[in-house]
């Protein structure tokens, strides 16, 4: 198959007229640019493919009529290739537009939570973990330590059970306040 001047003139244009728009400053135009690139390319591939064919796939064909696949997977990879790099410029116009907007603020933006208090009750060291890893594995070697969960429940549980009255009220009204 001769290749078609129609499509090789096309291509050559649409390849001249990207890397011409891509030499811009502005992101739009290097993305315009990259399109027209991508799509040229498909189109090179395109034309270098060959002959047509019938399809690989169908039986009862001679190796002689068939298309090779090789160009079609490769303008598959093209066309991946150019969406994800064309999603990265849009991502990047977006950004940018976005810093253009704030202003002398720049990337600086307040932060909403800045007047809330913190509680450092809330947060605890990781030494406390670690000292309650150390202090379970202790136990367990020493043989009263749990074996399941149920175990564990059990053994928190029976101790407040055993206490009387007072002793449970003493020990609700330290967790309340202790949960504070």
């Amino acid at each position: 198959m001769s290749a078609s001047l129609t499509l090789v003139i096309v291509m050559a244009v649409m390849y001249a007229a990207g890397v011409y728009v891509m030499l811009e400053r502005s992101l739009t135009r290097v993305l315009i640019g990259f399109l027209l690139v991508g799509n040229a390319t498909n189109l090179l591939i395109f034309i270098m493919s060959g002959r047509p064919g019938s399809s690989p796939i169908v039986t009862g064909t001679s190796a002689d009529d068939m298309v090779d696949p090789m160009p079609q997977v490769l303008m598959l990879t093209a066309i991946v290739i150019n969406f994800g790099i064309t999603a990265l410029l849009l991502a990047l116009i977006y950004r940018s537009w976005w810093l253009a907007q704030l202003g002398d603020e720049g990337d600086t933006v307040t932060d909403e939570h800045s007047t809330e208090s913190v509680n450092d009750a809330t947060f605890r060291s990781s030494s406390d973990d670690d000292d309650a890893i150390a202090e379970s594995l202790d136990e367990f070697e020493r043989g009263d330590g749990a074996t399941s969960d149920e175990d564990t429940y059990s053994r928190a549980v029976k101790p407040a059970r055993a206490t009387d009255a007072v002793g449970r009220a003493d020990a609700s009204a330290h967790e309340e306040g202790g949960a504070r």
